[in-house]
């Protein structure tokens, strides 16, 4: 048990995680590898959705782990969930993978989802079936293009490629390798499919200019800045000897003042291939001649050119109405009312929570199965001598969340029966609490072995995710380097809530500022304060 919590826990605290997605067909045999990084490091599997360590091959084994390889023989539908592979470094230091898996099920009529597909590799004829080199002596027993078994004199196979012989257009499309695996002699199949896609010369088409129109007239502002833009489709594929420009009452732009006519071209392909091509006029400065000008797009590939021609004119002035001014003022102050609205939220988010929770929430709390509200985690005191942390947990906390906010606390020691395992004690209880509280102290800081508490709180917290975590600043710590790295991660993502030491003067109030922090991310109350004017 110690042994598991620690490997899971090495691993997390690490703080170093990718993510990774993969897809396959159920029945058949599947697996999928993190990152190679040596031969000497050592790597473990996880279950993400049980917490459990996957072990390495067993007799009868369907799941099991090969080093940096998890295997599947063969997939299930039960088997999409999240893992994780861990690896552990000569130093100790570790790195985890985070795999999303996904078992898709056979469809009567669909060769593969959608999903199961790989990328276009090679556009000349030559394509790998994928997955293939995972698989030790694999045997490739049947090529498909789009679900159809192939055939043809064009097409042969050669080991894991098929081979196209002047691949055309009418070659591209989905093409799947279907082979065997044999494992202790157990046979399994194995699909893969790529898509491909043919590297077609260029075939122009008659060019077609998509924007501006001919004859267009275009609003402009004298004395500013403006911009033409040509686009027009010119064939299939990239044509580099295809031409798209501007020419000026019939001088081209770059016979024209450089430092007022400028221009810029662009080339993309469509979804078809459908090749397009645009340029952009640029006008520093539109003058008053320019208003009398003609400015043409002149667009032409080997087959044909042609041109549309479109001019300028000053664009009107809007004068602002009395419905408009008021339109504007409207606008206006709805800003300025949003603005403070967001602003008073978020001074006064704590107290418009507490306030909504009592009167639209007494009381109440979902029956989720837990006994507590809350799980408290502070540094023990090993020695007889009273210390501040004890006082503030067994008397301020308890006096003020339970006996005046109606919560119910867990802590350790009070709440724990004699003679009970330490391990299992808190790590049930810690299942039954809504909330874990850290007591942040210097004698966590100058602890050399953060408590076993900690660490399953950090676990639950971060790697589960099923918990809340509340971190406390009972006494000050300054800067919070010397923590462990889990614990500042925490701390740099939701902050702590800081206890004062004036706070020790005077008798302690539900309604104070911490104690307010405090009840904010504590769950709803289960139970009516004792005191009806404890708030």
């Amino acid at each position: 048990m110690m042994e598991y919590v620690y490997l899971i826990l090495s691993a997390f605290l690490s703080v170093s995680m990718t993510s990774e997605t993969f897809d396959g067909m159920e029945g058949e045999a599947f697996v999928i590898k993190c990152p190679k990084w040596s031969s000497s490091v050592q790597v473990t599997w996880y279950n993400m959705d049980t917490n459990k360590i996957i072990p390495t091959e067993e007799e009868g084994s369907r799941i099991f782990s090969v080093n940096r390889f998890l295997w599947f023989l063969p997939t299930s539908r039960e088997d999409s969930g999240n893992y994780t592979s861990v690896i552990r470094f000569s130093n100790n230091r570790t790195k985890s993978f985070n795999m999303s898996v996904q078992i898709h099920p056979y469809k009567q009529g669909v060769c593969f989802p959608s999903q199961i597909h790989y990328p276009n590799d090679t556009g000349r004829g030559k394509i790998v079936c994928p997955t293939i080199d995972n698989y030790k002596n694999a045997t490739i027993i049947q090529w498909y293009k789009d679900c159809k078994p192939l055939q043809g004199e064009r097409f042969f196979m050669g080991g894991k490629y098929i081979f196209i012989h002047n691949p055309r257009k009418e070659d591209n499309g989905y093409y799947t390798c279907q082979f065997i695996y044999t494992h202790k002699g157990n046979v399994f199949n194995v699909s893969a499919t790529r898509i491909f896609i043919s590297k077609e010369k260029p075939s122009p088409l008659p060019p077609q200019i998509l924007f501006p129109k001919n004859n267009d007239v275009i609003e402009v502002e004298v004395g500013a800045a403006f911009s033409l833009k040509c686009r027009a489709l010119l064939g299939i594929r990239k044509d580099p000897l295809a031409v798209v420009t501007w020419d000026v009452d019939n001088i081209p732009v770059k016979h024209l003042d450089i430092s007022r006519f400028q221009e810029k071209t662009d080339s993309f392909e469509g979804p078809e291939h459908d090749y397009y091509r645009e340029t952009t006029l640029n006008i520093s400065k539109i003058k008053e001649e320019d208003l009398q000008a003609n400015f043409t797009c002149v667009v032409l590939n080997k087959m044909q050119n042609t041109k549309a021609t479109v001019t300028l004119k000053r664009k009107a002035k809007c004068e602002v109405g009395l419905p408009n001014i008021f339109l504007i003022i409207g606008l206006l102050v709805l800003l300025v009312v949003i603005a403070v609205s967001v602003t008073l939220y978020q001074s006064f988010r704590v107290d418009i929570v507490l306030l909504y929770r009592e009167i639209f929430q007494p009381y109440s709390v979902k029956d989720d199965g837990k006994i507590y509200d809350a799980y408290v985690i502070y540094p023990q005191n090993h020695n007889s001598e009273a210390n501040f942390v004890e006082y503030f947990v067994y008397q301020i906390m308890a006096e003020i969340l339970e006996n005046k906010c109606g919560y119910k606390l867990c802590i350790y020691g009070r709440d724990t029966y004699p003679g009970e395992d330490t391990a299992s004690a808190i790590e049930k209880r810690m299942q039954k609490s809504r909330r874990l509280i850290i007591l942040l102290t210097h004698q966590l800081i100058n602890c050399e072995e953060p408590a076993y508490d900690q660490h399953i709180a950090l676990y639950k917290a971060l790697i589960q995710k099923d918990t809340k975590l509340i971190l406390l600043e009972i006494e000050k710590i300054g800067v919070y380097e010397q923590l462990q790295e889990s614990l500042r991660f925490i701390i740099k993502q939701q902050g702590t809530i800081k206890w004062k030491k004036q706070h020790t003067g005077h008798p302690q109030s539900p309604s104070s500022k911490f104690w307010k922090q405090v009840r904010y991310h504590m769950p709803r109350t289960r139970k009516p304060p004792y005191s009806a004017n404890a708030r």
